[in-house]
């Protein structure tokens, strides 16, 4: 990188799935001074070339398989003066980037007793990572030496994701996004033995590999543990090695943490955070008492964000900016603070005034904190339902279906309405082989979940799969726009 001119601060972007090239990127960049800008592959066009030249990118490490997306764009990412392409083959494919060099070749010649630079100061940015826009564009994020490193040893806390030397960790989640949590960081720093997938893994491909890895810790995002549920059900695979999977990204339904801790004895640990939070800022760690209390109660906080990680503070205000009573039922926005939370944007000053009030970043997740200190991410501030001038949390009727037998996923939008103002619809994806009726999952969430019948959804619509994000989130806006002019039938609500 060096001898190519990337010079101290240069943004050096990355379109790469988790493998070994991609962890040596991770290292190198920020080694001499320069930023390592991990881009989301699953972005459009427009995004994409949006973010390369808000950074300015000099350098794009790319993985063969995405040569066909940059060359879309080359023409029109003008920062970019070498394409470098990630791949073991010796012979370049071909392609209309120039100019370009394979990887392999590229640090062939390199010196071996290269001195990477011991005075960096620890506020410089070592990284960055745009979020994931659902409207306008995305928006950067920096994190610096210090950020990365703090982040990095709060991840090997007992209380938090508690990795060691000792464990085989498999990041599921993609190493473009938010730095594949934190984790790729952590383990190198204590030695640990990494399990990369790669880009073209399934629920298969991930039970094969925690059987022959003897994977103890894995971690990715609700979708992931959906998929791999069904295929651990074979009862195929030996995953007696885990000892913890880490959700995040999304809540995960009750259901699922207790099919995986009840049916596949594997323990379940629930972690919240976002781009500007490096992102973990909470873990769903039972307290030392909580362990004795009956498993249905554990289950509740399971459920849950859970508690603040060292370093961090947190606080929930309401519409007035008054803080919320700690007592699981009131509902705030959550409001952080610590030494790996963003306090701008890059070059973004409306919208760093906007997030970052006080020293405070708004999150935009209306959040409850219980007796305990556990915090429960309600909604987002732009999906909660607001119905008859009563809040309705699309979470928590999201969770409750998904824990119906039939039910493989499910997610819930607001849809407008002339009396109510907006009213709950619901997308269903079945299991293979099970069915359901529209009757039948209204009654389960009256009788068996105990929802009020104002909060039942008006329509159930049934799907053969739900729209997800780039990061393998449900993907509301799409639904809303393509189902926003459905008519619903008025309740007696």
């Amino acid at each position: 990188m060096v001898k190519l001119g990337v010079k101290a601060g240069d943004k050096v972007g990355t379109l790469a799935w988790n493998d070994h090239r991609h962890l040596e990127a991770y290292f190198a960049i920020p080694s001499i001074g320069a930023v390592l800008h991990t881009i989301n592959i699953r972005l459009s066009e427009e995004h994409l070339t949006y973010i390369i030249n808000n950074a300015e990118d000099k350098v794009l490490l790319v993985d063969e398989g995405m040569i066909p997306i940059i060359e879309k764009i080359k023409d029109n990412i003008p920062t970019v003066e070498h394409f470098i392409i990630l791949t073991d083959e010796e012979t370049l494919p071909e392609t209309s980037l120039k100019p370009v060099q394979l990887y392999e070749a590229f640090i062939k010649g390199a010196n071996e007793t290269f001195q990477f630079l011991q005075d960096i100061p620890e506020t410089n940015p070592a990284g960055m990572c745009y979020t994931s826009a659902t409207t306008g564009n995305p928006k950067g994020v920096l994190y610096t030496h210090r950020s990365i490193v703090l982040h990095s040893m709060m991840l090997c806390f007992a209380d938090t994701i508690a990795i060691s030397e000792r464990d085989v960790a498999m990041p599921v989640v993609p190493m473009f996004h938010v730095n594949a949590w934190g984790i790729p960081f952590a383990t190198v720093s204590l030695g640990t033995k990494l399990v990369l997938p790669g880009p073209n893994f399934n629920g298969e491909v991930l039970a094969e590999l925690i059987e022959k890895e003897k994977v103890t810790m894995t971690a990715g995002v609700p979708t992931i543990w959906i998929e791999l549920a069904k295929v651990l059900e074979t009862g195929k695979y030996d995953t007696s090695s885990l000892t913890r999977v880490v959700c995040g990204g999304s809540a995960a339904p009750e259901g699922l943490i207790r099919k995986y801790e009840k049916e596949f004895n594997i323990p379940f640990l629930h972690a919240y955070g976002m781009t500007e939070t490096s992102p973990v800022v909470t873990v769903a760690r039972l307290k030392s008492h909580q362990e004795e209390l009956p498993y249905d109660e554990q289950l509740k906080y399971k459920g849950k964000q859970g508690l603040p990680t060292i370093l961090i503070e947190a606080k929930v205000v309401g519409e007035n900016g008054e803080e919320v009573k700690h007592d699981g039922e009131e509902m705030g926005e959550l409001l952080l603070r610590g030494p790996w939370i963003t306090d701008e944007y890059y070059r973004e000053p409306e919208k760093t005034k906007e997030a970052v009030q006080d020293g405070w970043l708004r999150t935009g997740d209306i959040v409850t904190v219980d007796e305990e200190g556990f915090i429960k991410i309600v909604d987002r501030t732009n999906d909660l339902i607001k119905s008859g001038g009563e809040w309705i949390s699309s979470v928590d009727l999201e969770n409750a279906l998904m824990a119906h037998e039939a039910v493989f996923e499910a997610t819930v939008i607001a849809v407008p309405h002339e009396r109510w103002q907006e009213r709950p619809v619901a997308f269903i994806v079945l299991k293979d082989g099970k069915d359901v009726t529209e009757e039948e999952l209204r009654q389960y969430l009256l009788e068996e979940k105990k929802f009020a019948k104002w909060w039942l959804p008006d329509k159930f619509i049934f799907l053969d799969e739900i729209p997800k994000t780039s990061v393998g989130k449900f993907l509301k806006r799409e639904l809303r726009e393509q189902y926003r002019d459905v008519l619903l039938k008025e309740q007696n609500v």
